[in-house]
This record gives structure tokens, sequence and C-alpha cells, in this order.
């Protein structure tokens, strides 16, 4: 899909209300007399929509994510046109975000004064791809080209407790679910072990039965979700337990992936944890595999989401290997981590442990490197709430950073603004100390900047952090604030006449 002179022999049958609101758009300032084409190479081959999220895959066509994600779940391919019969068919083993091209279509909004297109869902994605399968087409049957496809995306969102630090839509499964299974089975027409037959094989001295019996119950706990329930036994659990730990390779990513998909239900999330597996996945997490450490940072994402799960996983010792995640080369276990991250600090025992392994600087040099800075913001925010974690947040000049990081503008998307926001918003309640390190780093006339742009939430927060820099008490009234600055000793009386505190940014 890298030229616009490709065509794709696929018909489209989509009323108006299936449209896109981007097409939508596009459609009523046509009638508004300002014509424009659409770039073909902008349009998804599968949707026909404009791309939101475009990736390329092995064979080097473009496609929407989810319509990636949807042909692959479906085991289609679509067919090239006569025109490139001899080009190779679209390879889904791959997927590359396309940041070029991705750029390149925001661009051509905003010089056509049109909204950024919104991503396909997956749902409907699958809708698309099920009106392009021909009748013959045995859509249950498992794909045997792919063994397997990296998709870092999500279908599923919610919103978050704590809109006032959390961006308003949130990942709620580990991206290592999104993607295709590794060990997807060829003959689909086999009969799945269940219950105690799983046990014996997942407890069985040879090794082809363990591997056997866990990709079954891997592919089996993908999409059934009463299964998921069903299995999730202490017996089930203890048998998985052993082999996350084990030393060949196989076993160990295949455990810990079926372990993924059955911690997905919420029943089974705090079983899981009280099972005592949390520990083998710390050390996966720690020096498995670059696939094992992928599931293993899904595995305590997805058992983060359980409140009742915050402060255990954070005993067990998952927060030093999560934090090294960060540096992972892998992208899901970056992104997992980082969930995982933000879900814990949500905990204040978890607070005070990351500050203590020097979280603060790590997360602050991915925001000054643009290196995920969103999911970064998100867990500042969590950190900004308490009093220990403002105390080293200023200590470790959050508010340079952060104003800084403001004032470049470079913001992948409202949420991140936000989160930015939020984040200096937690740290104002740092009293004098917080006004002083502010006014040091321009923050008035870069938050006056901001409050230009942005949505409604965002410039309610700008409100709010300016009406804090602007009120004065009567102790500021003589302070010499460079003076203060410098002063290493007087902190802790500053801190002690005038802290404040406050429960949530």
């Amino acid at each position: 899909m890298g030229s616009g002179k490709q065509r794709w022999k696929i018909s489209f049958q989509k009323s108006s209300s299936s449209l896109s609101p981007l097409k939508n758009q596009i459609q009523t300032q046509t009638q508004d007399h300002h014509p424009f084409s659409i770039p073909v190479e902008f349009l998804c081959p599968v949707s026909g929509f404009i791309m939101a999220d475009p990736v390329i895959v092995s064979s080097g066509h473009t496609f929407e994510r989810n319509c990636v994600r949807a042909c692959v779940s479906l085991s289609f391919v679509p067919t090239l046109s006569n025109a490139d019969a001899d080009a190779a068919p679209p390879d889904f083993s791959t997927v590359i975000p396309n940041l070029a091209l991705k750029s390149t279509i925001l661009n051509w909004c905003h010089q056509q004064l049109l909204d950024p297109p919104q991503p396909i869902d997956f749902s409907s994605a699958q809708k698309i791809v099920r009106k392009l399968i021909p009748p013959q087409f045995p859509a249950t049957e498992l794909s045997r080209t792919p063994s397997r496809v990296f998709v870092a995306s999500s279908d599923e969102s919610v919103t978050p407790r704590n809109l006032a630090t959390s961006p308003p839509l949130f990942f709620t499964r580990p991206l290592c679910y999104s993607s295709s299974s590794s060990c997807d089975i060829e003959n689909p027409s086999s009969n799945f072990l269940e219950g105690e037959e799983f046990i014996a094989k997942l407890k069985s001295s040879h090794i082809y039965e363990q591997e056997e019996a866990l990709v079954s119950l891997r592919q089996l706990t993908r999409t059934r979700e009463q299964i998921r329930a069903r299995l999730c036994t202490p017996r089930l659990l203890s048998a998985l337990k052993s082999l996350i730990s084990s030393r060949y390779s196989t076993l160990q990513v295949n455990s810990v992936a079926a372990l993924v998909n059955l911690s997905l239900e919420k029943q089974n999330k705090v079983k899981i944890v009280r099972s005592g597996i949390v520990p083998p996945l710390v050390d996966v997490l720690r020096s498995g595999s670059a696939e094992s450490q992928e599931h293993a940072a899904g595995a305590l994402f997805s058992l983060s989401l359980d409140d009742q799960n915050k402060t255990a996983i954070g005993v067990l010792g998952a927060l030093p290997p999560l934090l090294q995640a960060l540096r992972s080369d892998s992208e899901r276990t970056r992104h997992d981590s980082a969930l995982a991250l933000y879900h814990l600090s949500l905990a204040q025992s978890n607070r005070v442990k990351m500050i203590k392994l020097g979280s603060i600087q790590i997360l602050l040099s991915m925001v000054k490197s643009s290196h995920m800075p969103g999911r970064a913001l998100l867990v500042l925010c969590n950190l900004a709430a308490s009093v220990e974690g403002r105390a080293a947040m200023l200590d470790g000049g959050a508010v340079e950073c952060l104003v800084g990081f403001l004032s470049r503008g470079n913001f992948d998307s409202e949420a991140t603004l936000e989160s930015c926001l939020a984040a200096i918003y937690g740290l104002s309640y740092g009293g004098l100390r917080f006004k002083g390190l502010a006014k040091e780093a321009g923050a008035e006339e870069v938050l006056m900047r901001g409050e230009e742009r942005g949505s409604h939430r965002a410039k309610e927060k700008v409100k709010r952090i300016l009406e804090v820099l602007r009120h004065k008490d009567e102790e500021e009234e003589e302070i010499d604030w460079e003076e203060l600055l410098n002063s290493e000793d007087d902190w802790g009386g500053a801190g002690a006449r005038i802290g404040v505190e406050c429960n949530k940014c």
C-alpha cells in the first residue's frame, strides 16, 4: 500500500450510517462546495476508511491496525486485484506502526480543516471482513500461515476511576492477549482437553505431553469466557505455577500466556494471586526470554486491575522488575509494565516503595526523552497525589521537567496533555516550594499559552493551577524566592509551616 497506484479487488457495501465520522465530515464539506479528493494511500484496503492507526505488515502493505487483527482472527487474506496478481499476498505475521503515513494523514486532515480520523473498533472491523469472506471460506478455520502476529492494540477500554489523573479511555487487556497465539493449532477438529485431563498432562513427566496440554489450554482460553472461569482451579494453577518456572522456553512461554488468558476473567484475578503464582511471574519478568517477559508483564497488568491484588503484588516484589521493564526492547513489555505500574501506584503502600526504588527519575527521564510520555505521566500523577511523592518529585526536578514538556507541545494525544497538567496540579499542593520552582521554570507564562488550546478539561486544570500560582498568602509577601530556592535547610521548616495535603490530584 506504499504507493497510490495499487488497486484492491475488494467490494464494499456500506450504508451512509456505517461511514466513519471523518467520511461524513468529508461529505458535508464537499456538499458545501469545498471539494477535495482523498489520496488513495490514506485508505485502508479492507475498510475503505481513512486510516487512524496505519500499520505495515510483513508483505509491505499498509492496513488499519484493527483490520489486520480482524483478518487474522478470521484467518482471511484479502485478494489483490489483477493488476497486482504477481505481487505477494498480504502477510500478517508481523505488524509495524506506519508512523510516517500516520503523520502525513494528520497533516492532510489539518490542512483540509478536518478532525483526525478515529480508529475503527475491532468488532466493526470483523463485520467488514466477514462480508468480504467468500461463502465457501471456512471462517472458523485456524490460519496456518502466520505462526505469530505482533499487534500492539487492545479492543476494550474503560473509564478509569480517577478522572483527574487519567486519560478518558484506558486499556484493560494486555497487548500480548491482542496478538495471535504462537501456538495456533493446525487441526481445528482435534478435541480439546478438559478438566482433569489438562492437569494430568500438565503434570506429566513427558515434555511433549506438557506442551500439548499448554497449547490446547492456551487456545481454548483465548475466547471462551466460561471455560476460563471453569478451568481456573487451585489444582490447575498449581500445575501452571511449576511450568512457569520451567527451564524449557516453550513450556514457560505457553504457561505464562495461558495464565494471561485465565486472568482476563474478573473472578479469577484474586484467585490467581492467592495461588502463589506472582513470585514465579516476577522471576520470568526479571530473567525470562523476551516472549515470556511480554506475557509476564501482561499477566501482572491484568492482575493489578483488581483492587484486592494491588498491595499483594507490590509486596511480592513485582515493582523493581516492572520499572526495569520500562527499558525493554519490546513495545508490548514496556506498554503493559507501564500500565501495571499505573494501577499498582493507586495503592499508597506501592507509591512509597516506588519512590524508594527511584521510579521518579526513571519516569521523568521518559517524559524528557518523549519515550512513552503518556504512560509515564499517568504514574507520576498517582505519585503526585501523596505527600511523599510530591516531596520526591519536587526534589527530583519534576516541575522544570513537566513545564518544559508542556512548553514543547509535542503531545501524542489530548490525554497526554491532560495527564501533564494533572501532574503539575498535584504538585501545586506543595505550597511555597512549588510556587518557587514554578516561578523559576516560567510556568505561569507557559500555562497561559496552554490556556488557549486543549479540551475543556485541560483548560479547567490550567485555570486551577494558575489560581494556585497567583494566590498570595501573607507569608509570601516578603519572601526572597532566589534565597528560598537555594536554601536546602529551610525546606523542612517551610514544609512544616505551609504544607498542604490533598487526596487526589
